[in-house]
This record gives C-alpha cells, sequence and structure tokens, in this order.
C-alpha cells in the first residue's frame, strides 16, 4: 500500500503532470510532422528517394537538438522566451508549406526547416521535462507514458483526419500548445531557487578525474544509441520504402508502439533500473533475428511487427538513459536530449548506405553479415558502458576497505555524487541527532534549503528516511 501511495504522490504532483505532457505533445508534433513529410514528399519521389529525404530530415533535427544548449546558455530568459514563440510560429507555418507541396524542391526545403525547429523545441522539451521530473525512481515510466500517450495522439489524429490541410492545423496547433506547455514548465522551474539548480547539476563540483570518467561513459552511451539505432532505422526503412510503394500498412501497428513504450517504461523502471540494459540487450537480439529472419524469405508482417515492439522498448532506453545521464554532468541541457539526437543523426549518416543495402542485396547475407557484426560490436560497448558508467541504477558498490572512517564518509559521499553542501548536511543527518531547523541553522541554510538538500541525499542513497540514511551509512562502516 505504501508503495501505491508514493506512485500516485509521483503521477499527481503537478511538475510530474506537465513533464508528461510536455514529452507526449513533442512525440506528437515531432512524428506527426514526420508523417506528413513522408506522405508529401513520396507524392513525387520514389521510395528511396523519400527514405532519403526522410532521414535528412531527421539529421537536420539533431543539428536542432545540439544548437539548444548553446542558446539556453548564451541567451537571457526573456530572449528564449521570445525565441521559442518564434520557432513554434515558423514550425506551424512550415507545416503548412509542407502539406502545400508545391513542388519537390519547396517541400524538401520547408521540411528541413521545419525539423531543425523541431529539434530546437524537442531539446528544450527534454531539458525541461529534465528538470521537472524529480522522482527518479520512476523516471523510465513517465517516459513510457509520454510516449505511449504521444503516439496514441498520432493513431487518432490519423484514423479521424482524413484531409491533409485539416492534419497541417492540427500539427500547427499543436506547435503553439507544445509552446505553451514549454512556458509553463519554464516558470515552473522558475520557482526552484539557485540551490535546487545545483542538486540536478551535482558534477559541476566534481574532480577532473571523475568528469573525465564521466564524460567517457556518455561517450559509451551514445556509441551504444548509434549502434543499436543501425538496425532499428535499417527497419524503419524496409517500413518506409514499403509505405511509398503505396503498401497500405495500416495504422494498427502503431498501438503497438503505444504498447511497447508503456511496457518498456514499467520494465525497465524494476529495481531502480538495475536491469534496464539487459533488457535492452534482449529487444536488440530479438531485433537482430528479425532481420535474419526477412532476409531468410520471412514475411514482412513479421518484420513490421518486431519493428513496432522493439521500437517502443529502444525509444524509451536512449530518452531514460540519457535523462539520468544528465543530472551527473554540468550540462544536463546538452544531455537531456542527447538520446533523440544521436538517434536521429544515426539513421542521416547511415540511410545511403541502409537503403542500397536494402535494394540491391538480393539473397539477403549482406545484410545478414551486418547485421550479426553489430550485434558484437553492440555487445562490447554496451559492457564498456556498464563498467564506466558514472552511477549504477541499482545499489552504490561497496567502498574500499582498510579505511579509517573520515575516509569511508568521504567514499560514500563520492559514492552517492553529493555536492559539497550535500555533504555537509549529510554528516549532521547521520554524526548527530541535531533537527533539521537545528541543521538549517547551524549550516546558514533556511530550512526549505536544508530539506531540499536531505529529499536529494535520501534519492542518491536510495532510502526514504533518516533512519534508513544511519543504517546504510552504519552497515557501510562495519565493512571497514
Amino acid at each position: 500500500m505504501g508503495r501505491m501511495v508514493i506512485i500516485k504522490k509521483s503521477f499527481t504532483n503537478p511538475k510530474s503532470i506537465y513533464a508528461i505532457l510536455l514529452l507526449s505533445v513533442f512525440t506528437f508534433l515531432f512524428l506527426g510532422a514526420e508523417y506528413l513529410y513522408v506522405n508529401m514528399i513520396s507524392l513525387t519521389a520514389g521510395e528511396e528517394k523519400t527514405v532519403l529525404t526522410q532521414n535528412y530530415a531527421l539529421g537536420i533535427s539533431a543539428v536542432g537538438f545540439l544548437l539548444y544548449p548553446l542558446f539556453h546558455r548564451l541567451l537571457k530568459r526573456r530572449v528564449q522566451i521570445v525565441g521559442l514563440f518564434i520557432l513554434a510560429l515558423a514550425a506551424a507555418v512550415c507545416n503548412f508549406l509542407v502539406q502545400k507541396h508545391v513542388s519537390y524542391s519547396s517541400t524538401l526545403l520547408s521540411g528541413m526547416a521545419l525539423f531543425l525547429f523541431l529539434g530546437i523545441l524537442g531539446s528544450a522539451a527534454h531539458y525541461l521535462f529534465f528538470k521537472l521530473a524529480k522522482d527518479r525512481t520512476h523516471l523510465a515510466r513517465m517516459v513510457g507514458i509520454s510516449y505511449a500517450l504521444g503516439i496514441f495522439l498520432q493513431f487518432l489524429n490519423n484514423n479521424l483526419v482524413d484531409l491533409e490541410t485539416a492534419e497541417a492545423l492540427i500539427l500547427s496547433l499543436f506547435a503553439l500548445v507544445a509552446l505553451a506547455l514549454l512556458l509553463k514548465a519554464e516558470r515552473l522551474c522558475r520557482q526552484e531557487n539557485a540551490e535546487a539548480e545545483e542538486l540536478q547539476s551535482p558534477a559541476i563540483e566534481d574532480d577532473g578525474k571523475g568528469t573525465r570518467k564521466k564524460i567517457a561513459a556518455g561517450g559509451f552511451l551514445a556509441l551504444l544509441v548509434i549502434l543499436m539505432a543501425c538496425i532499428f532505422s535499417t527497419l524503419d526503412n524496409a517500413v518506409t520504402m514499403h509505405h511509398a510503394a503505396g503498401t497500405d500498412i495500416g495504422q494498427w501497428p502503431r498501438l503497438l508502439l503505444a504498447v511497447s513504450g508503456l511496457s518498456a517504461g514499467f520494465l525497465f523502471d524494476i529495481r531502480k533500473r538495475k536491469f534496464m540494459a539487459m533488457m535492452m540487450y534482449c529487444v536488440m537480439l530479438m531485433s537482430v533475428i528479425c532481420v535474419v529472419v526477412l532476409k531468410l524469405g520471412g514475411p514482412f508482417l513479421i518484420g513490421l511487427i518486431v519493428f513496432y515492439l522493439s521500437a517502443g522498448f529502444f525509444v524509451v532506453f536512449f530518452t531514460t538513459s540519457f535523462l539520468d545521464f544528465a543530472r551527473h554532468m554540468p550540462t544536463p541541457a546538452l544531455w537531456a536530449g542527447m538520446g533523440r539526437a544521436m538517434n536521429n543523426v544515426s539513421a542521416a549518416l547511415l540511410t545511403n548506405a541502409s537503403v542500397a543495402l536494402l535494394v540491391s542485396d538480393s539473397n539477403g547475407m549482406a545484410s545478414i553479415i551486418l547485421a550479426l557484426v553489430l550485434f558484437v560490436a553492440v555487445s562490447v560497448v554496451i559492457y564498456l558502458y556498464t563498467a564506466w558508467m558514472p552511477v549504477s541504477s541499482g545499489t552504490p558498490k561497496d567502498i574500499p576497505t582498510d579505511l579509517d572512517p573520515q575516509e569511508a564518509f568521504r567514499l560514500l559521499s563520492e559514492l552517492f555524487i553529493l555536492t559539497p553542501k550535500e555533504t555537509e548536511v549529510f554528516d549532521k543527518l547521520v554524526n548527530s541527532e541535531e533537527s533539521i531547523q537545528e541543521i538549517a541553522d547551524g549550516l546558514y541554510l533556511s530550512r526549505r534549503t536544508c530539506q531540499r538538500h536531505i529529499a536529494a541525499i535520501y534519492e542518491k542513497a536510495g532510502v526514504k528516511s533518516r533512519m534508513g540514511l544511519y543504517q546504510l551509512y552504519i552497515e557501510k562502516q562495519r565493512r571497514l
């Protein structure tokens, strides 16, 4: 019963609700724009050219994801708000230009601009989601719900709206809805003071060696997403080519996307995401087997079902992984949306090779060999990432033995990634009987700020009370 109360509080918190709505609206807006863009391009282009232009659009959106952190860092808040307003309006206009489809060139250019704007808006959405999603215990669950809701909105839109003009109008309206949610989320985040911002970026206080290790872990995670995206992009390109060639795929497979994304969120959060990488590894294996089966003459329907079931897991995996990783880095605005950026970069860079392989590989051996090589590469990189990631999703590693109590206390503080001020509060919590008000007065903090530090310490240590924190501290000390 207690666990259900905690979950209910997490998902009824206004900030959690806005975070879920923000990411779901962006998901619908991005996927809906991509669907409309592909439909318009396919009117005057063959299936191969359609796939290429689709992935070029994804590539330009990745540029937008990487531009937003610069805007966030260099521009003042009011300028950022004006910029987001202009981008949302520009995205709405570009949707209509894509729908008009005056010519192939005009549709291509307006589509490139549209996805650049959506990339910037998407990066902002991921960063604000990161700031609003305080409950890291249910992070994957929140991402899964957001993704499933966005997919369901797209399913309704594709089934209930027949006119392309109406579809462009709805997408334009949702661009404005996304803007409203971004501004509301930004206002909610501003309610947090400077101390709360410190809690979200504890790695600023880290030493050079620790920071380098975290950057290396981020590099391995980015490489892992890129390698996995190779398989999923190939399956996606095969589906897109069938769609562009006139094959009626239907809309029901999108419900599989929603179900798989929702399932992934709940499964990944088991034991604080301790088994998330292993689960994703199994899904990756299933996708590789699917490629082999398709190339050996298996029915396309099997590939379609496997693609939609596994794609939901993949999206929730890379989104959650980078949102979780961002809290360890000094520039969370860069890392929060990096998962989507790396996925789109991979799609853009590999699109020519993927399409050429799908068209020319008649016997399927080249595709099978490539899939197996990618699987081996993923196996190696996922091992390296697991070894280098800054903090495990499960229980922190044991501290070394043969250390004096002060050194053990220091190592525990590092394992929990505590900021200097959190370390001082942590010391008071486990080595004194002072009340919260007494701790706050002794450290010259307000009671509210002190409570935020305590909440952050509990979250990082994986406990729910001061007694639980003290018991964990004593347990570690006994191992000396």
